[in-house]
């Protein structure tokens, strides 16, 4: 091979690499990113502190104030997806689940001729009753009330609808227990327990001394040593007022004094 074609063989291969970076610069300007031309968009900063943490869960709601609005007609409707594995009307018999007719205050794992599983059979052992709160927390989430359960249920989520078939349930229950009256508020809760814990927190005081009488008479008065006493005089009674005879003053008329004529002397008088 002559040099020539080395050369042009070296040529193109610098031609290559230099058209490979002249691409890279055009395309690193065209799609570089332009930075602080016109106005942007600031996003908003997410509120908080930024952790990111779990989320405070959903405040629980007492059986007692879910049974005071249930409505046992539309719980009855609710109910009617639960037909195909359980009965209602009595006498009528098991299906894939047991008969629920009086199934409120009724003893766990009580049906003859059903097989429960055994978390249910355990507490029926212990002579535990499907009360409301049992019903609630069993419809709410089977598999957690009783872990190993043979119903294939998810659990009713919807707190009304629960309340519902709840409601439903204890209808066509004779016997059923009452619906527990509605807890107190939270706050008026906190605020009986502290007043109860201040309560007795307080020392009590036991005072052993009788209580002192105070007398209805008031007792005369000590005299105090070295100090003389004076003894107050009874009072004198008030002689009757005296009233004295007015007096008349004779008139005194002085007698009238004539005085004696002073006779003139002359001088001729005086020479005698």
């Amino acid at each position: 091979m002559d040099s020539f074609e080395l050369n042009k063989i070296i040529g193109a291969i610098l031609g290559t690499l230099l058209f490979v970076m002249g691409a890279g610069f055009l395309a690193e300007a065209i799609y570089h990113p332009i930075e602080g031309r016109g106005p942007g968009y600031t996003l908003p900063e997410p509120e908080g502190d930024g952790a990111s943490g779990p989320a405070e869960p959903e405040p629980v709601i007492d059986i007692g104030t879910l049974l005071a609005s249930a409505n046992a007609d539309q719980g009855a409707q609710a109910a009617a997806k639960c037909k195909g594995c359980h009965n209602f009307e009595e006498g009528a018999g098991n299906k894939q689940g047991p008969v629920l007719y009086g199934v409120a205050g009724r003893q766990i794992a009580a049906v003859d001729g059903f097989a429960y599983g055994d978390a249910l059979a355990a507490m029926g052992a212990e002579g535990q009753n499907w009360t409301y709160e049992h019903l609630n927390d069993f419809l709410l989430a089977p598999k957690s009330f009783a872990p190993g359960t043979k119903m294939n249920f998810g659990g009713l989520r919807n707190d009304a609808e629960r309340a519902n078939i709840i409601a439903y349930l204890a209808s066509i229950s004779p016997g059923a227990p009452d619906f527990p009256p509605p807890a107190p508020p939270a706050d008026a809760t906190a605020e009986v327990e502290a007043a109860m814990e201040a309560d007795d927190a307080a020392p009590v005081v036991e005072t052993e001394a009788e209580a002192i009488e105070t007398p209805t008479e008031t007792q005369s008065e000590s005299p105090v040593e070295g100090t003389p006493v004076t003894e107050t005089a009874p009072a004198a009674e008030e002689a009757p007022a005296m009233e004295a005879p007015a007096m008349e003053a004779p008139a005194m008329e002085a007698p009238a004094m004539d005085a004696p004529a002073m006779e003139t002397v002359g001088p001729e008088a005086t020479d005698q």
